[in-house]
């Protein structure tokens, strides 16, 4: 649900963001659900929320197994994603121009939803600086508060409140230092899920895909998850619907044709030819 568009701290105006409406549903690996789950309850009124890490290759679902465990608490969804030039002001507090000429200090989506209780998803912290994650030290402890430099605030976390971040696990810019990495518990790591489960992710995100299109992609990611290879089911969302793109909106009447297209245009040349025989 959506709180004011602005709220007042110390006589300082903090406008607020708005939540992540539109997320993909998530299928199938209801263990590491409810993992996350467990981690973001409360056993009673003196006990925290945890603030849990989600490891795991890219495109394997990190983001949308979290947006799905804040649906489930019917919590509102924030997303920030992370990168080497994150700084802490862009994790807080950022003063913009206003339309009067004066300053506004908006508030990040971390901030949003520490102010309205909703989840905060920060994807990819692991390539984030040190200096970034000092700033957010108190908020993962029993203290629940950043502060804001630049407004020269104090933001105390709402009870609703609740933190995840994802982090690849072949893209990591630093080392979280460890006085940050005891704050990130538990370690959920979200693996490839099942063939059954792969299907019915490609059957739900492409619901227009022929079954021979999902048929031919479910093979190839087989055989790449088989042989350790990059290409997630995030890539096999891709191909099948750029397969069917192609076989609707071009002069290609054929199922295979039209994913080995997708294939030409996805993989690098030697990668391309292992999979002569599969597609």
């Amino acid at each position: 649900m959506d709180g004011p568009e602005s709220v007042t701290l110390d006589g300082v105006q903090i406008h607020v963001g708005k939540p992540v409406k539109q997320t993909p549903a998530w299928v199938g690996q209801r263990e590491v659900l409810l993992q996350l789950l467990a981690a973001w309850s409360r056993v009673e009124e003196a006990d925290l929320p945890l603030n849990p890490r989600l490891l795991g290759r890219p495109g394997v679902g990190k983001t949308t197994l979290a947006c799905a465990a804040a649906r489930e608490l019917g919590l509102d969804i924030y997303i920030q994603q992370a990168t080497m030039d994150t700084r802490p002001e862009d994790l807080i507090v950022s003063p913009v121009l206003a339309p009067d000429g004066g300053i506004r200090y908006m508030a990040s989506p971390l901030v949003s939803a520490a102010i309205r209780g909703g989840v905060l998803i920060l994807d990819e912290g692991n390539r984030m600086s040190e200096k970034s994650w000092a700033s957010l030290a108190p908020l993962l402890d029993h203290r629940r508060y950043v502060e804001s430099l630049v407004a020269g605030v104090r933001i105390e976390a709402d009870p609703g409140f609740r933190f995840v971040t994802t982090m690849n696990d072949d893209a990591s810019t630093y080392e979280i230092p460890e006085y940050i990495h005891s704050r990130l518990m538990p370690q959920i790591y979200v693996d490839f899920p099942e063939e059954d489960e792969e299907r019915l992710i490609l059957e739900t995100q492409v619901p227009f895909a022929e079954q021979e299109v999902i048929d031919y992609v479910l093979s190839f990611l087989r055989v790449a998850h088989q042989r350790d290879l990059r290409y997630t089911v995030r890539d096999g969302i891709n191909l099948v619907r750029y397969a069917m793109k192609v076989l609707r909106r071009h002069d290609v009447a054929d199922p295979a044709r039209a994913v080995r297209r997708a294939l030409e245009a996805t993989l690098e040349k030697e990668e391309l030819q292992d999979f002569e025989i599969e597609v």
